[in-house]
């Protein structure tokens, strides 16, 4: 089967050549192996048994090994994270190491960071634009100049088609599978995250049905503010002996090293008087498809309008896990254009703008996510508050939205369907 190309592949191709090794992360099934094998000439996978026996009781055997090497699933045996780091000291050619792996490992398990050695960059499952859908014309990396360009493109794609990706995964080999197999292998995916990894990374779960009830919550929050205790509450309804909120925090930090759930930090923009700023992080999963599938959501419930999301952002179930779709097909080619992710809200609420991308020299384009088809000017409010509030610290700002249309309003706010958007 040919290979698909990723967003990431445009990193690589800039940086791999230049830099000694750089590890690779992200969820199992992200396509981060298959992606890897591409650029190297030998494969290295501690996954299996009998290599990792062997590397474990002497990690200086990757140094013998065909370069450039991919080290899969290093993290079970982290010493060989040190070994790569030496060799990319004693040797700084460019493009000796990739390194894959699903779970992060654990504090003080290698000997150093690997900062300055090994180049660290996220994988996340498919975007629409990799997943092949429609012909997307307007480029997020050039709304990322500042420049303001004219937006323009029709796209076919409509709320059922939006709805549809939200259910069917943008991971790799999920795709293309019925209904009923796609259901079973993201039932599948959650099970053995809670039965079999999460006990690897050292987190004893004697109740496995009470975390995914926590997923259950955190998937019901997504797109949301909510705090964790009320995660915790809203994953015990009705008991009265609740787990202490270190139980929350402890599956918060345990599925985060699985990269699984994906949040976006709050903004905080540096120079300017903005106030009242609240702190809390927006709560993804790496896949809206698996937050759809712990709430047991299917096509026609979500295009109803069942579900009701908690956490103080109102809106429906389908819209905020849109808003969860949209996000990562912006952060993804986000992370390829050098931009850092945030979102922006104060702490009574009054104001909210879902996605903040900001550059290196701090400016930043704010992007805020509809469901709507057509933008009306109840929908742009808050876009020009922050204008009114940072002037030319913003690049740009741009809607996302369902519609067919992309086109640039009178007040000079871009309107891009997400079918359209392009890296």
């Amino acid at each position: 089967m040919d290979y698909l190309r990723r967003i990431i592949d445009d990193e690589l191709d800039d940086l791999f050549p230049h830099v000694p090794a750089i590890a690779i992360d992200g969820p199992k099934a992200v396509g981060k192996t298959t992606t890897a094998e591409q650029r190297v000439a030998g494969l290295l996978r501690l996954d299996a048994r009998a290599n990792r026996t062997a590397v474990a009781a002497d990690p200086d055997l990757v140094r013998v090994r065909a370069r450039p090497l991919l080290i899969d699933e290093w993290q079970k045996v982290p010493e060989v994270w040190d070994v790569v780091r030496r060799v990319a000291d004693e040797e700084a050619t460019g493009g000796q190491f990739l390194l894959t792996g699903s779970a992060a490992p654990a504090v003080g398990a290698t000997a150093h960071s690997g900062a300055g050695r090994i180049g660290r960059l996220r994988m996340r499952p498919m975007t629409l634009s990799e997943r092949g859908l429609g012909k997307p014309t307007v480029s997020l990396r050039t709304l990322l100049t500042g420049t303001r360009p004219p937006v323009e493109g029709q796209c076919d794609l409509r709320l059922a088609d939006y709805t549809d990706e939200v259910l069917a995964s943008g991971f790799p080999g999920l795709r293309g599978l019925t209904p009923r197999a796609l259901r079973f292998q993201l039932d599948s995916y959650l099970h053995n995250a809670v039965d079999r990894d999460v006990p690897e990374q050292g987190l004893a779960v004697r109740k496995p049905e009470a975390m995914l009830a926590w997923l259950r919550a955190y998937a019901a929050a997504t797109a949301t503010t909510a705090s964790y205790s009320r995660l915790l509450d809203a994953a015990t309804p009705g008991q009265s002996d609740k787990p202490a909120r270190s139980t929350s925090i402890a599956y918060r930090d345990v599925l985060t090293q699985l990269w699984l759930l994906d949040p976006v930090p709050a903004w905080a923009p540096t120079g300017h008087p903005l106030t009242r700023l609240g702190q809390a992080p927006k709560h993804h999963l790496a896949d809206p498809a698996l937050a759809a599938r712990l709430l047991g959501a299917d096509r026609t419930s979500l295009l109803d309008g069942d579900g009701a999301p908690i956490g103080p952002q109102a809106g429906t179930l389908l819209g905020h896990l849109f808003e969860s779709l949209v996000t990562l097909c912006v952060r993804v080619p986000a992370q390829a254009a050098d931009a850092t992710i945030g979102h922006l809200r104060t702490r009574n609420g009054d104001h909210e703008i879902d996605l903040v991308l900001v550059r290196d020299d701090g400016r930043a384009l704010a992007i805020e996510v509809k469901l709507n088809a057509t933008i009306e000017d109840r929908d742009t409010t808050h876009l020009h508050w922050l204008t009114d509030q940072v002037g030319d610290t913003l690049l740009d700002t741009i809607v996302i939205n369902t519609g067919p249309h992309a086109y640039r309003r009178p007040d000079g706010i871009a309107v891009v369907p997400l079918g359209l958007l392009a890296p």
